[in-house]
């Protein structure tokens, strides 16, 4: 399977990169949605251009799936980079009550500042930005109460931009999930791939399955024992481990041939829906200055 110097950019996506760049002058503070799992690799590195240094509060969405301890650890790199962070999982709701008051407090200088003009009460407006199927509708959702933004688990489901009142005096900029043109580097397309950034029908799904349980079996071999039952011997490569787990459920066609592909789809699905445990990809010392 070709990741390296994979290229891809859907017509949207070019629109979304044009409808950032029309409103961001009308915008007060971004609030940037990344997968707790994968906090680098879910960081689309073009969202800094893009925004024009405005104030920044980083939102490590699905830490339910992830590593306490290592969001624990992202959320206090981001504060010292100087921005807001926050921790949440957006399914149930978990941690997006805090969601006003750290905008506020991200922006209360600005806000003193209009309060001394007289302008007591004036609406903010924060723009939410992230890569496709980071939960950004799904968040939006849960933060102002309502089912305005369409919420749906695979990327690129939101196509246009949507105004969201979550108060009288704060507002959200819902946006089209945006990846960068081409991944250069094979491990962040990898990490994309596993926790479902990228449409499956772009990668083979078998062999990123390999990927995974090559991954997996290096740094959570017991999750990986424990769920499907199997004996992780050093030798073993990635398809070695998808092959034991599709016989240990049964997953055997005509002629005794193992389904493998059937066992594929398992393991990311139950990786992804953390079926598998919580699991962190990165770490804060995996940063390169």
């Amino acid at each position: 399977m070709q990741i390296e110097g994979l290229s891809w950019f859907p017509g949207h996506m070019t629109k979304t990169k044009r409808m950032i760049a029309a409103e961001i002058g009308h915008i007060d503070a971004v609030c940037e949605l990344l997968d707790a799992r994968i906090p680098l690799s879910s960081r689309n590195p073009d969202i800094d251009e893009m925004t024009a240094g405005k104030p920044r509060l980083v939102v490590l969405n699905r830490a339910d799936q992830a590593d306490i301890k290592e969001t624990r650890r992202w959320a206090a790199y981001f504060r010292e980079q100087g921005y807001a962070a926050l921790e949440c999982n957006a399914k149930n709701g978990v941690g997006t009550g805090q969601f006003a008051a750290a905008v506020r407090q991200l922006l209360r200088e600005k806000i003193a500042a209009w309060e001394s003009r007289g302008q007591v009460g004036r609406t903010i407006r924060v723009m939410v930005l992230g890569i496709p199927n980071v939960g950004k509708s799904t968040f939006i959702n849960q933060v102002s109460g309502r089912k305005t933004a369409h919420a749906e688990d695979r990327p690129g489901v939101t196509r246009s931009k949507q105004w969201v009142p979550v108060d009288q005096t704060l507002e959200l900029l819902d946006t089209p999930g945006i990846l960068w043109p081409k991944f250069d580097n094979t491990q962040v397309a990898l990490h994309l791939a596993f926790t479902g950034a990228i449409k499956d029908d772009v990668m083979d799904t078998e062999e990123l399955a390999c990927y995974l349980m090559e991954h997996l079996a290096a740094h959570y071999a017991a999750a990986l024992t424990e769920r499907y039952k199997i004996e992780i011997e050093e030798v073993d490569t990635g398809y070695d481990l998808l092959t034991k787990a599709a016989r240990r459920r049964g997953f055997i066609m005509r002629g005794a041939q193992v389904d493998t592909e059937r066992m594929a789809r398992i393991l990311l699905d139950e990786f992804r829906g953390g079926k598998l445990g919580h699991f962190t990809l990165e770490r804060v010392e995996d940063i390169r200055l």
